[in-house]
């Protein structure tokens, strides 16, 4: 047990996601509601090495829940990689007497939590991320938004690919992880789905399929590809040179990110901020919230660090079927 926290500090790294905002507001509100103090601060690891905090209230967070990205912004830190960054982000967090620190992000966010806490700054990470891709964790803050906003912008593709007869190359973002596509190419129909976690670089494959659908009767031809593959423009370009058939790519990118979050990650995230708190008062360190069999847990952040996620093979091969 570590020592119990009177104040808390609040902040959000890495890439932005809907639902950083609910979490922000139930951290506020449970931790004040528990006669906790909290701060704000701006900018993730970046803002906190440069002592841009500032006191949170009730008031603060007021009429956030609704909207997307975060209202304490959000950067990369490189300087807290080394040690002497770490040793004085916690010294900062002791000037200030945050005793207790949420932390709102990804694994890498999660790696500065995990040494702040060996630092003895009580500290407990989310999971905000729209890649699903954090191993410990069923759920992550901005993912179901996310897929969401994919899909919608996927059928709006679909509509006018069909209407030409065109192959539509859609590229969602996921650079290590494929969820997103995966998600969206089962819910979108898609004929073929290219994930980082699977594609074998076969080219080929694709343009057999095309041309194997064209015979049947198929008008159009949706592939659904991540962004750790990438090149759409020019898969697009050789897939019509080999089929004869018009094709387009579209790069829906960073509106992916942004928009009102969803029901699920408004709720989600107010959950697991609030748990947070809860494990904070209770004197807990060095613990990172997850979802996780319908249920809200908690783990080390070393474990869920060493923690590993594939891509659910079942599902994979399911919209493998369905796409047939």
């Amino acid at each position: 047990m570590s020592k119990q926290v009177k104040t808390i500090g609040v902040l959000t790294s890495g890439g932005d996601a809907p639902g950083m905002n609910a979490a922000i507001r139930a951290v506020v509100r449970t931790a004040i509601a528990s006669g906790l103090k909290v701060k704000g601060i701006r900018r993730g690891y970046s803002g906190l090495l440069e002592e841009d905090i500032v006191d949170m209230s009730s008031i603060s967070v007021a009429d956030i829940i609704q909207r997307g990205g975060t209202i304490l912004y959000t950067a990369r830190c490189a300087e807290m990689r080394t040690e002497e960054g770490q040793k004085k982000a916690a010294e900062i967090c002791r000037k200030h007497g945050i005793d207790g620190l949420v932390v709102i992000g990804g694994d890498g966010s999660f790696q500065g939590a995990r040494v702040l806490a060996n630092l003895g700054i009580n500290t407990v990470g989310l999971p905000g991320t729209i890649d699903l891709d954090i191993a410990c964790t069923d759920y992550t803050i901005g993912f179901d938004t996310a897929v969401n906003t994919a899909m919608q912008a996927i059928d709006k593709v679909r509509d006018t690919s069909t209407s030409h007869e065109r192959c539509s190359i859609i590229e969602v973002m996921g650079r290590n992880a494929g969820y997103i596509a995966l998600w969206c190419g089962i819910a979108n129909g898609a004929e073929d789905i290219l994930i980082t976690e699977r594609y074998d670089g076969n080219e080929q494959r694709i343009i057999d399929n095309i041309i194997e659908k064209r015979k049947v009767g198929k008008k159009h031809h949706i592939i659904v590809n991540a962004e750790g593959i990438g090149d759409s423009y020019g898969m697009a370009k050789r897939i019509e040179e080999a089929t004869g058939i018009e094709t387009r790519a579209t790069i829906i990118g960073h509106i992916q990110r942004g928009g009102s979050p969803t029901c699920k990650d408004r709720v989600y995230a107010s959950a697991m901020g609030a748990r947070a708190v809860d494990l904070l008062r209770n004197g807990k360190t060095n613990r990172v919230v997850g979802y996780r069999a319908g249920e809200f847990v908690d783990y080390d952040i070393q474990e869920a660090l060493e923690m590993k996620k594939d891509i659910d093979e079942n599902l994979y091969q399911m919209a493998r079927k369905l796409s047939r």
